[in-house]
């Protein structure tokens, strides 16, 4: 039985409400000012303090503000006959949890101490029985999958139904995490089916070597600003998870476009910076393609291929490139964006998230912090709202920029094992493999046994790229259990999974048709 706290110099006429809550299974015990009040929270623990503004004495709104310092943890819902403004603002100001305005009759009282005292197992209860109810609905939705746009909408229902379980704390985790498996399953198959004549010609999905052409210059030739910020690593429930923190900033619109394979920041995000598949980088600009095997950072020449593109298109913006990759380049940024407004667009590339997933990988502590995907969009909002990059968020959006959010490509919590034997000269990422000696079940994998087709230079004709699916990961047999062991859990990128593939494009909304008269 949950014990509430009630204050009110009224008290005694207050009994037939008192009677009511005790029916519903409350424990009521009355005071009628605020310092009895007071004495009462010290001498035993309350659930809830119910708390009249206009006491003689202490007056509410002072009882409210020792309660505050002294019980932090105790919710209090303000009982007043005020209607005042400042009376309010003040209450609200202190972090009441309800504001009920006399007269109030006891269903009133009642429905704010459920909301107050059992919000957590209410949502969980209905989330548990809304999303069984959604559930053969997403399985069906699955099941008939069969282009990019029904994928998009499983992929968006998986995400929504994550994240309200996971804020609900509600038991039906395992059940979600089943179906988002059995999806990523089909996904995979639905993308080794396509992905050929995808990037070949045929009819495709928005992917990353067309974001630019396609979304980016038609905003430039509407005579509109543009900001380009591409947060590195970054899935649609992680924006989700930040999005409420610009929502009084900027209005925006929830896209999803495709990214290319390999799903890594070397081969997708110089496609959305030169406008052009892999392979026709090495050949066109050799000077700033980075094979696998070479020791240049695979990202240096960005702001030169950003200018390639400009110069192919025929077009004559200005633009800035820079790349935050610290707290303290985020504070150098945002006190020079002033001087960069007068560009028609500006790059900005934001590397935290990948840079958390990697040090996820190799530091324990980290790891023990995002042990979960929950966890990970938790510590995404955290460092969103507290680091300088929402206040340049905020800044670009005051100087009149259209900001475009988007990623070159996900990651996904990697669980399953998948042996791959290649010589010293195959790349070491987790999710995919280049090489021309690679040993592997075919069965477990998507393979270009032809990669120029794909779009991908090779490093030798023999050469071929195989793809990992779901949450499989690639692990050479020497020391097999050792490195299946530190890499199981992980986030990883690289290979085939909706988490990885189906990205967010986030962009202005478009403008309303002027009207016909």
């Amino acid at each position: 039985m949950q014990k509430i706290l009630w204050a009110d110099d009224e008290i005694d006429l207050l009994r037939p409400h008192i009677l009511f809550l005790e029916k519903k299974g409350y424990s009521l015990t009355t005071v009628s000012n605020g310092r009895d009040a007071l004495d009462a929270l010290d001498a035993e623990p309350y659930a809830l303090v119910l708390l009249d503004e206009n006491m003689p004495g202490l007056t509410g709104l002072e009882t409210l503000q020792l309660i505050n310092r002294d019980h932090p943890e105790i919710p209090v819902i303000m009982i007043t006959k005020s209607e005042e403004e400042n009376i309010m603002d003040q209450a609200i100001g202190s972090q009441i949890a309800d504001y009920l305005i006399k007269p109030v009759n006891p269903t009133q009282i009642w429905l704010a101490l459920k909301k107050n005292l059992n919000k957590t197992e209410l949502v969980a209860a209905q989330t548990n029985t809304s999303f069984m109810q959604d559930f053969s609905k997403i399985g069906s939705a699955i099941a008939m999958a069969s282009t990019i746009d029904d994928w998009y909408a499983v992929y968006r229902a998986l995400v929504g139904w994550e994240m309200k379980i996971s804020d609900a704390d509600a038991s039906m985790g395992e059940i979600l995490e089943g179906q988002v498996r059995d999806a990523n399953t089909e996904f995979c198959k639905f993308v080794c089916r396509n992905y050929e004549k995808w990037v070949t010609g045929g009819e495709h999905p928005l992917m990353s070597a067309e974001i630019f052409p396609r979304r980016i210059f038609p905003m430039l030739d509407a005579g509109e600003k543009v900001f380009f910020i591409l947060i590195d690593n970054f899935r649609l429930d992680q924006w989700r998870t930040v999005m409420p923190l610009l929502a009084e900033t900027f209005t925006v619109q929830e896209n999803l476009y495709t990214t290319i394979l390999p799903t890594s920041t070397q081969y997708a995000r110089n496609a959305i910076f030169a406008a052009l598949m892999p392979l026709q980088i090495s050949k066109m600009y050799p000077q700033y393609w980075v094979d696998e095997d070479e020791n240049e950072g695979l990202n240096v020449h960005e702001k030169e291929l950003i200018q390639t593109m400009l110069d192919r298109y025929r077009r004559r913006e200005t633009f800035s490139y820079e790349k935050i990759s610290s707290s303290e380049s985020g504070e150098k940024y945002l006190r020079r964006l002033g001087s960069i407004k007068q560009n028609p667009f500006n790059v900005l590339v934001i590397n935290f998230i990948d840079m958390l997933s990697h040090a996820r990988t190799e530091t324990k502590m980290i790891r023990e912090l995002a042990n979960s995907d929950a966890a990970y969009r938790s510590i995404t909002e955290s460092w969103f709202r507290h680091s300088s990059i929402l206040d340049i968020f905020r800044t670009i959006a005051s100087l009149g920029f259209k900001i475009v959010v988007t990623t070159d490509h996900g990651t996904i919590r990697v669980e399953n094992p998948v042996k791959v034997v290649g010589d010293k000269n195959t790349s070491t990422n987790l999710r995919y493999k280049e090489g021309k000696n690679l040993d592997y079940n075919h069965r477990e994998v998507y393979e270009m046994r032809k990669p120029q087709q794909f779009g991908l230079p090779a490093l030798n004709v023999s050469s071929k790229f195989i793809f990992a699916l779901n949450r499989d990961f690639f692990s050479y047999p020497n020391n097999y259990n050792y490195y299946v062991q530190y890499y199981r859990g992980t986030f990883q990128h690289g290979g085939i999974s909706m988490q990885e593939m189906l990205v967010p494009l986030i962009t202005p909304p478009a403008k309303c048709p002027a009207s016909r008269s």
